[in-house]
């Protein structure tokens, strides 16, 4: 719940300061004078961008939470298995150790998305987001049916 309300106040402030800078972007613009039409539809970009980019990261989230409530509801999610330090943090070994697990499971059956759903758990864990995000992202593709290029 914690991380959903950081969500939250994280794309409200990004949506206010969309438009802020799309404000002075049209403000900009409404000067008039070559360079300030200029800079105003520069600055116009940055919001464009940031809508988009948060609009994407959202229907990640989204779908990622909805594949997690299936798997829970088929008694599928993985177990907190763990090992962490004193501090609490995960112990390097142990999530090695369960990667390579996971990584053979979905070797052994890639073409279901169970699989990939723990595998970006596991690359999540082992601290390699960029991996976790594309397995996540396979994990998604395939409960939707589409085709994944490797």
């Amino acid at each position: 719940m914690r991380a959903k309300i950081s969500y939250a106040v994280a794309a409200a402030v990004l949506v206010v300061y969309f438009v802020l800078a799309g404000s002075r972007g049209v403000l900009l613009i409404g000067s008039g004078t070559p360079l300030t039409v200029a800079f105003g539809l520069a600055v116009l970009i940055l919001p464009v961008l940031g809508v988009w980019f948060l609009w994407k990261n959202t229907q990640f989230v989204r779908r990622a939470n909805a594949l997690a409530a299936e798997l829970d509801a088929e008694g599928g999610l993985p177990v907190d298995e763990l090992k962490r330090t004193p501090a609490g943090r995960i112990d390097r070994d142990s999530a090695d150790e369960v990667f390579a697990r996971r990584r053979a499971e979905t070797e052994a059956a890639p073409e279901d998305w169970r699989n990939w759903f723990r595998l970006a758990v596991a690359y999540h864990d082992a601290r390699d987001t960029p991996r976790a995000r594309k397995a996540m992202q396979r994990a998604i593709a395939l409960h939707d049916g589409r085709t994944i290029e490797v």
